[in-house]
């Protein structure tokens, strides 16, 4: 049996022991931690919309209406009118022509792999690619190959190479850790020389990007008609606000999907109230601009008061915004030098990220101010000052 007191000793002794923190309050900027209050940079509330006025409102009038649990799978009755809504909702943001939603982003891309090959197939992966793609592939039974990071001209021999009846090649679109973009526009054409499909996951970019918030595929100009073989997953709770998930593409290929994902067909459909939400949220993406153009901005203000520190701040034009430490002890001291200052930034280590690039994973809000920049800014530099004197 295992002895877990000296394997979470170990973790403790290499700096990878996690744990939690209780938030007491609603999310934004500012949260109270145990009575104390935080200025954080830790939230993917990317646009500042997990407590937006209209989206409360929303979530209530569809609680007075519909209660609160779903209560049973979709394909039984637990696909009401609030989740047909959102579906049509979803597909016409993202401008493709179905959507079907998921609990949440980790079981939509296991159950939309799973659903697309199987044994004797072949799922490629992005080297970088969230551990749900990772699971998902392997989950799947088909035989698992890894690309290099962003490197098409390497993905182009591995389906060169390969004879599988079908392939699907899977990779984020703004990765999550080091806040870059997948060529996506290169990827795509690449599949499609190749008779492959492509699964976009795109949690990190949904909202940021793209005209209107629309996400990575319209940020790279790619639309369903160029490309039917493309499948994007975005996920609900990060710059959306509330929670749960979806997938789109081609009518044909939802209509298959929601016929052998197994983490659709055998899960509660998630509550009513969520979806509603979600409609709401949708519509302030896409009105709202300016908190897009107040991310840029942040952006471009830590990354000027950042420049020459002994830390790499990796480019990043989205909101993430990670800066490389190297060991993890030093990367779980800077945190805690923040914290005790106030400011909440998260430390990433091992396995999340790999070995000697153990960083502070700085995340940016719409609801963020040049001030609370500033207080990051200077806290940073000051740490860097006293830790080469």
């Amino acid at each position: 049996m295992m002895d877990f007191d000296d394997a979470l000793a170990d973790l403790a002794s290499q700096g990878l022991l996690r744990t939690r923190l209780v938030v007491d309050g609603p999310q934004g900027p500012l949260l109270t931690v145990d009575g104390r209050g935080f200025l954080s940079f830790c939230s993917n509330d990317y646009l500042g919309l997990a407590n937006h006025p209209q989206i409360v409102a929303a979530a209530q009038d569809a609680l007075r209406d519909y209660g609160m649990g779903a209560a049973a799978s979709a394909l039984i009755s637990g696909h009401g009118a609030a989740h047909e809504r959102l579906e049509h909702d979803l597909a016409a943001f993202i401008g493709w022509p179905a959507a079907l939603s998921f609990s949440n982003g980790y079981m939509a891309n296991i159950g939309v792999i799973g659903a697309l090959v199987g044994a004797g197939d072949t799922v490629i992966v992005d080297r970088l690619s969230h551990a749900s793609l990772i699971d998902g592939a392997r989950l799947s039974g088909a035989s698992l190959k890894v690309f290099p990071h962003n490197d098409v001209a390497r993905l182009e021999q591995v389906l060169a190479r390969c004879s599988s009846p079908r392939k699907l090649v899977v990779t984020d679109a703004v990765f999550s850790m080091d806040g870059d973009v997948a060529p996506l526009a290169a990827l795509a054409d690449t599949c499609a020389r190749h008779g492959a499909w492509l699964l976009v996951d795109d949690a990190h970019g949904l909202g940021v990007l793209g005209p209107q918030g629309r996400g990575s595929l319209a940020h790279a100009g790619i639309t369903s008609s160029q490309a039917p073989h493309v499948l994007l997953m975005g996920t609900l709770g990060k710059a959306a606000g509330v929670a749960g998930a979806f997938v789109a593409g081609e009518r044909s290929a939802i209509a298959w999907i929601m016929q052998r994902a197994r983490t659709y067909m055998f899960t509660t459909a998630h509550p009513p109230a969520l979806a509603a939400a979600t409609s709401a949220s949708l519509n302030i993406i896409a009105r709202d601009d300016w908190r897009r153009a107040h991310l840029r901005a942040l952006a471009e203000q830590l990354r000027s008061k950042l420049a020459g520190l002994p830390w790499t701040l990796l480019p990043s034009d989205t909101a993430i915004q990670p800066l490389i430490v190297g060991d993890n002890h030093a990367a779980r001291g800077l945190m805690q030098r923040l914290r005790e200052q106030g400011l909440w930034v998260p430390a990433i280590c091992p396995p999340t990220v790999p070995k000697g690039s153990a960083r502070l994973r700085i995340s940016l809000s719409a609801l963020h101010t040049d001030e609370h920049i500033a207080r990051l800014a200077d806290a940073l530099v000051n740490a860097a000052r006293e830790s080469t004197a």
